[in-house]
């Protein structure tokens, strides 16, 4: 006899955690289904260790530059493993707090591999055993993981995903990270403060390519100087990996074939949902072309009582994103009438140093989208926290719609801005104008002046520079 619940949830990573405790919260009998460790690969092996780990970089950089702030630090070390088991234990502890919250909402969890079997049903296997799970809605969170290059399989030896770069049994000395998103930059800027030499290469003609372009040039220029090597344009044709180390062929933008030696590989391009052995053909959910689930804007598939939400589904590939499609989707299926999302609040952020952030659309977006734009930079230098943080590198610049004053988008680059593009983000789905974000008072002395400065200066009104 199937055990019968209002939504099962299958995954419990970000989206589908929050899936199941705000479907708890209104009502529903809930179960959720987990193949491996509550939380998902955000909490275990993703952001949050993530965070830990360049938080220590972070720190140690402040160490080995003690003296611009007056004080003294006598050879500063790290531990490399006392470093990634308090990133281990980070996760550990969020984990734990997950499996709380299950226990406080009454969600059963079910632990195992879980499969549609058909309409409203489906089975958890775990050491041989069955479980059979009917629902009369389902929700798919399964999520994604590293794609791999089609020529050199990651080994955790030489050629690591991020899921090997969180838990390295030896510090790198020479690294070649390929790719330049948000998951390589982060790598490369953890292994650069611990002294190794970091490449990254990206294929496309700039890094972090989803970002405004100024945001780019800013970040490469940064990154150089703090002693990377940025390679756009360029692409890794081979990769042959060996007891020392890895011997890469890469192709420059000119088209030159060059090889070089590494000790150790990132490779971060892209991500693969996990939407294999799940059962999806037996009930007939459809993938699009790139293989993630298709759904609509309260996160339906195709089937009936069938959800999808996070990674498994379209882009951007974002926990908080997962986690507002979760609130959607159990919002939907208990019968309210939540507000669909729109992508174009979603926000971005990059925590390598110095950090980027981003909300809406960038200004070669904005032009062709057919808006006519007023801009305003305004950089660190000219704030007075930033300055007495020794963080005088970065700026913010705002795009706003010059007929109606529309934020259309805000974009960062700096100490501490995945902590502020909240502003804007809450100014975007306010729909806010430039009359709104003038006439807000912030406080003094913090960084996001530099917000409103930015502001000011779109509209040629800028008091600090």
């Amino acid at each position: 006899m199937a055990e019968t619940y209002d939504l099962i949830v299958l995954g419990s990573g970000p989206g589908g955690y929050v899936a199941a405790i705000r479907a708890a919260q209104l009502g529903l009998k809930t179960a959720i289904v987990e193949r491996e460790l509550l939380g998902g690969i955000c909490l275990n092996w993703g952001c949050i260790p993530t965070k830990a780990l360049l938080r220590s970089a972070e720190i140690y950089h402040h160490m080995n530059h003690a003296e611009a702030f007056g004080l003294a630090a006598v050879k500063p070390g790290f531990d490399l493993q006392n470093v990634v088991q308090r990133s281990r234990g980070v996760a550990k502890q969020l984990n734990q707090g997950v499996t709380g919250l299950m226990k406080k909402h009454k969600i059963a969890v079910h632990f195992g591999d879980g499969k549609l079997t058909d309409k409203g049903k489906l089975t958890v296997t775990r050491d041989g055993q069955i479980t059979e799970l009917s629902a009369k809605n389902i929700i798919i969170a399964t999520g994604a993981r590293a794609r791999d290059l089609p020529f050199a399989k990651a080994d955790g030896e030489r050629i690591w995903t991020y899921r090997h770069a969180m838990t390295p049994k030896e510090m790198p000395s020479k690294l070649l990270v390929i790719g330049s998103g948000a998951i390589g930059l982060e790598f490369a800027s953890f292994y650069s403060d611990f002294g190794a030499e970091v490449t990254v290469v990206e294929m496309l003609d700039r890094i972090l390519p989803v970002e405004d372009e100024e945001i780019s040039t800013f970040m490469t220029k940064a990154l150089t100087k703090q002693g990377m090597k940025i390679r756009p344009s360029t692409g890794v044709q081979k990769l042959t990996p060996s007891a020392k180390g890895v011997t890469a062929e890469i192709k420059d933008k000119d088209g030159k074939v060059t090889t070089e030696e590494y000790s150790h590989v990132i490779v971060a391009v892209g991500i693969v949902p996990n939407v294999e052995n799940i059962g999806l053909e037996t009930v007939g959910v459809e993938p699009d072309k790139r293989f993630h689930i298709k759904t609509d804007e309260y996160c339906r598939t195709n089937v009936p009582g069938i959800y999808a939400i996070g990674d498994v589904t379209d882009g951007p590939w974002l926990a908080h994103k997962a986690m507002h499609e979760a609130v959607i989707a159990a919002e939907h299926i208990a019968g309210q009438h939540p507000h669909a999302m729109d992508k174009r609040n979603i926000p971005g952020c990059t925590y390598c140093r110095p950090q980027v952030a981003s909300v809406g659309l960038t200004e070669a977006k904005a032009k062709e989208a057919g808006y006519k734009v007023k801009v305003g930079k305004f950089p660190f230098i000219g704030n007075g926290k930033a300055i007495a943080l020794g963080e005088p590198e970065g700026f913010v610049k705002t795009i706003f719609d010059e007929a109606t004053g529309e934020l259309l988008g805000a974009h960062m680059v700096g100490a501490e801005v995945t902590e502020m593009i909240q502003g804007y983000t809450i100014g975007k789905t306010l729909e806010t104008t430039e009359a709104e974000l003038m006439g807000t008072v912030f406080p003094h002395p913090t960084i996001s002046e530099a917000m409103h400065e930015s502001v000011l200066a779109a509209y040629g009104r800028t008091l600090h520079m």
